[in-house]
């Protein structure tokens, strides 16, 4: 399967950009990475947030029940407190620890029945009274509104009053999420107006059900709701006035939903409103922090939800020595534990010393270093295929996007690339042609095109090639575009017409500027051979292909359709075999060899014998198709179904 690096996918825009709260910690691996500087831009307004120093405990039973003990006594004041856990089990214990001290709250982690009231949880968070408990807070990507959010509660006072009168069906606790608790907090007052709205509307929701013959399912109820609501929204409170008093033959109840919310949202911007000042009296939100996360980015993100837009707020984090992360990271913290024992013989007290605060703050610093060294490294060996990737990208989107001719154009170097090959194994430049491995070369180049170059070549011996060899050696000038070894099979009358003339001229002057092959006295004899090799097989595939009377759109869309399965199949092998060697070469590290220099070496490696094989598989495909139209038609038609 094909895949690509984060880093190496926004390498590929042209421009990079983006925006955070919390990149500055990040500022040296967004330079190293992207070549990005971060700027900080001041916020809008003064940040008044009170960042309370760290608690440190040398065991979790102390923290937890800290943590207890503020969240009681910030639910006392009437401050709303947002709980920040690092996993789902650490939530739901804390929640465990508050129903058993009857202190009401929400809970908001990955699990189904919470996730999916996400929404209507983070609307109450900056009530009155509100104790939230979340995992992984930083990326909801809801403020939190001191007061409460009057929209999300308008829309659940609808759906309460009306739902009832649609539906009997029970909501799906893993789809719809628990119901969210509203212990604790002050119930919104609505006006006549809004009380007479709601009534009206849950009279026609129940004429609506009754008049229906089928059961109206429960996400079928709220569907119809959140539409009336935000065709209400639309639309404007005196439109509906307007539509409600017309005369209508069935019951105009999507009408009577949005006129209900936009009255009762009314009713809930003004109780919002004075419950966020309240609340702002108070303090604003507090939030606390039960672990150190393994990125101090994360940690201010959390902290990030206390304090916007210049509201008042407070943030406490509480650090285990027994947390996660000082587990997970085998992180040495006996100096803290020796240290705590000297303060205080009582392991479940806080400690704010600022010595153990510096060297934890530290600890999570080696953290941070320790993933930043994967992502480098991880990066580092995706920029090895990342270069391989590219080639063959847009060597798939010539062969897509390419038209007749440049597609025939690849195959004929294909062609000669093989023939290349083959000469090119069996035969030294710098010894003479008697000491040559003639007879292997003529049976891989027979074995090559199957029955197309057997009938030609069957007579042949390796003393003819050797005799013709001889003769040639030596010679002068060649003629490029209807050259033939003397005493060998002449190749086909292909390439008339000036573009198949220019293309074998072309080839020609490939070969013999061709810097990459070893060089010796017999070079020029060499070349000579590739050129016949060369010739013969592209001469003997356009011979074929014409012969075979098919249109230039067939013969394109066959020539297209074996590049590209060729190219995909061995690429996908590839990046099997690529993946593999990433986590071999790290085996080499013991006999003190670079890994990332073994992974260059043997991908490139790797790379190169991949193409090889796409071209020579490449061209014995169409070799073989063209010998047998008819055959190799049902062939390919089969492999399709």
């Amino acid at each position: 399967m094909a895949q690509i690096t984060y880093q190496s996918l926004f390498k590929l825009y042209p421009k990079l950009s983006g925006m955070t709260g919390t990149a500055k910690t990040e500022e040296k691996e967004f330079l190293k990475m992207f070549k990005m500087p971060v700027i900080e831009v001041p916020t809008n307004l003064p940040n008044v947030r009170v960042d309370l120093p760290i608690q440190a405990f040398a065991t979790a039973r102390g923290k937890w029940l800290y943590v207890r003990a503020e969240v009681e006594s910030m639910f006392q004041l009437g401050r709303p407190v947002l709980v920040g856990t690092t996993s789902v089990e650490s939530s739901e214990y804390l929640s465990d620890l508050l129903k058993a001290h009857h202190i009401p709250h929400n809970v908001l982690n990955a699990r189904p029945k919470y996730a999916a009231r996400e929404a209507e949880i983070i609307a109450q968070a900056g009530r009155k009274h509100a104790i939230t408990i979340s995992t992984n807070m930083a990326g909801r990507g809801t403020d939190i509104i001191l007061g409460g959010n009057p929209k999300m509660l308008a829309k659940e006072i609808v759906e309460d009053s009306i739902l009832p009168f649609l539906t009997h069906e029970p909501p799906d606790i893993d789809m719809e999420g628990e119901s969210t608790s509203h212990k604790g907090l002050s119930k919104i007052k609505l006006g006549p107006s809004s009380l007479g709205l709601l009534a009206k509307a849950a009279i026609m929701a129940k004429y609506v059900h009754q008049s229906e013959r089928n059961e109206w399912s429960f996400s079928k109820t709220k569907s119809t709701i959140a539409e009336s609501i935000e065709m209400g929204q639309t639309i404007g409170m005196e439109k509906l006035q307007e539509r409600l008093a017309e005369e209508f033959e069935i019951y105009p109840l999507c009408d009577a939903i949005g006129l209900a919310y936009l009255s009762v949202l009314r009713d809930c911007e003004i109780h919002c409103s004075a419950e966020g000042t309240e609340v702002k009296t108070l303090g604003g939100l507090h939030v606390v922090g039960t672990s150190l996360h393994e990125s101090r980015r994360i940690d201010n993100q959390l902290r990030g939800r206390a304090g916007r837009q210049g509201d008042p707020g407070s943030t406490r984090f509480m650090v285990s020595l027994q947390d996660e992360i000082f587990q997970k990271f085998n992180l040495d913290t006996e100096w803290a534990v020796r240290l705590i024992s000297r303060i205080t013989n009582d392991e479940d007290i806080a400690i704010e010393s600022n010595v153990v605060v510096k060297q934890l703050l530290g600890l999570q610093i080696n953290a941070e270093k320790y993933y930043f060294g994967i992502r480098k490294s991880l990066v580092e060996f995706d920029e090895v295929l990342e270069v391989q990737r590219k080639h063959v990208y847009n060597l798939r989107q010539v062969i897509l996007s390419g038209d007749s001719e440049s597609c025939s154009e690849q195959i004929f170097q294909y062609m000669q690339a093989v023939a290349d090959e083959i000469v090119l194994l069996n035969i030294d430049p710098q010894k003479p042609p008697k000491t040559w491995n003639l007879a292997k070369l003529l049976d891989e180049f027979v074995g090559l095109g199957g029955k197309l170059l057997g009938e030609s070549f069957k007579d042949i011996q390796e003393e003819n090639l050797q005799s013709a060899l001889e003769q040639i050696h030596g010679s002068g000038s060649v003629k490029a575009d209807s050259f033939a070894l003397p005493n060998m099979p002449m190749p086909p009358d292909s390439f008339r017409g000036i573009r198949k003339k220019t293309s074998s001229i072309m080839r020609w002057l490939a070969i013999c500027l061709d810097d990459t092959s070893k060089k010796g006295r017999y070079t020029n004899t060499v070349n000579l051979l590739r050129k016949y090799f060369g010739d013969f097989l592209i001469a003997t595939y356009l011979n074929a292909v014409q012969e075979s009377r098919y249109d230039d759109a067939h013969i394109s869309g066959i020539e297209r359709e074996v590049l590209l399965k060729t190219l995909d199949a061995l690429w996908k092998d590839h990046l099997v075999n690529m993946n593999k060697l990433s986590s071999a070469v790290n085996v080499r590290s013991f006999g003190h060899r670079n890994p990332l220099e073994e992974y260059k070496i043997d991908g490139c490696r790797f790379f190169i014998s991949m193409l090889s094989a796409m071209r020579r598989l490449t061209v014995e495909a169409l070799l073989h198709y063209w010998s047998s139209p008819m055959e190799s038609d049902e062939i390919f038609n089969t492999e399709d179904q």
